[in-house]
């Protein structure tokens, strides 16, 4: 990749000339804390049945045009521009997993490692809500950030896979994330996200989710609610009342550039939202769901 082929992207991420020196610690937190704050995770393109590939070159053109993405479209980006930026980066297959007990590695969530300074850290910028707000060293340990509480483990490895990494969280939409040690490669989350982005059972396709970090915690919107999480704990939350409004928290809260979609795109996906919406609230009162969309 040119230098120039980033710009975009740099643009975007608005960071300060330092964190795009020499590869050092300070850099690499500085660009991962901007990627939270500036480019969020969404599925808006996959609620409208079209959804963008994965080929990191490709999502770097989209966040540059103002959109975001989810774990293969954002991770899969940021790596691409650390090595550009000099930093030595390896991609991993992961799993998200709603069963904090799960030792399962599915191959559904691209995991980073980076090597910088003699030292490694495991960096993330597709984990929604659950993930932290800057990289973690490699190792086993508890882990404080802004009032969030995160840990890692060695992963024993099941038959058939090697060992790895579980990351732990008490906030967001999942308590666990595992990842294999060994590399991996964009090719390797093809076939997941072909299943992700278009089969009907994918939680992507079945539910609206946009999410972007802060330093004082994440804003999160799952179908028509709205949240605010702070120092671990939800601080807030409201049902969107319209398509206005939505639009208006995409393009403000979320910071995303919607001028590529239709008047009937904006109408589609709005529809979409309220459906989902009064299934997931008429499983609520029947005590089949969680309180948070």
């Amino acid at each position: 990749m040119t230098p120039d082929f980033f710009d975009g992207y740099l643009r975007r991420l608005g960071v300060a000339e330092p964190a795009l020196g020499a590869p050092s610690a300070e850099g690499l937190f500085a660009l991962q804390r901007a990627h939270l704050e500036r480019i969020a995770y969404e599925n808006i393109d996959i609620q409208l049945g079209r959804p963008p590939g994965i080929d990191p070159e490709l999502s770097v053109r989209r966040f540059a045009a103002g959109r975001g993405g989810y774990c293969f479209h954002l991770n899969g980006a940021f790596a691409l521009l650390l090595e550009s930026l000099g930093y030595e980066v390896t991609r991993h297959l992961g799993a998200v997993n709603s069963d904090a007990a799960s030792r399962a590695v599915r191959g559904d969530h691209l995991a980073l490692t980076v090597r910088v300074g003699g030292a490694e850290y495991w960096v993330d910028a597709g984990l929604g809500d659950m993930g932290p707000y800057e990289p973690l060293p490699l190792r086993a340990g508890t882990y404080e950030q802004n009032g969030f509480t995160y840990s890692l483990e060695r992963l024993d490895p099941l038959e058939g896979e090697g060992p790895g990494w579980s990351f732990f969280t008490s906030a967001g939409g999942a308590p666990r994330m595992n990842f294999r040690d060994a590399p991996a490669t964009t090719a390797d989350f093809e076939a997941m996200h072909a299943w992700l982005s278009t089969n009907e059972e994918s939680p992507f396709v079945r539910v609206f989710a946009v999410f972007r970090r802060d330093a004082g915690g994440a804003d999160s919107l799952r179908g028509k609610v709205l949240t605010r999480l702070e120092h671990g704990r939800q601080a807030h939350e409201r049902v969107l009342s319209g398509p206005e409004e939505l639009l208006a928290v995409l393009g403000g809260l979320f910071e995303l550039d919607l001028g590529d979609l239709t008047p009937a795109d904006r109408a589609a996906l709005w529809a979409r939202v309220e459906r989902v919406h009064e299934v997931w609230l008429s499983r609520r009162r029947a005590g089949a769901e969680p309180a948070r969309a």
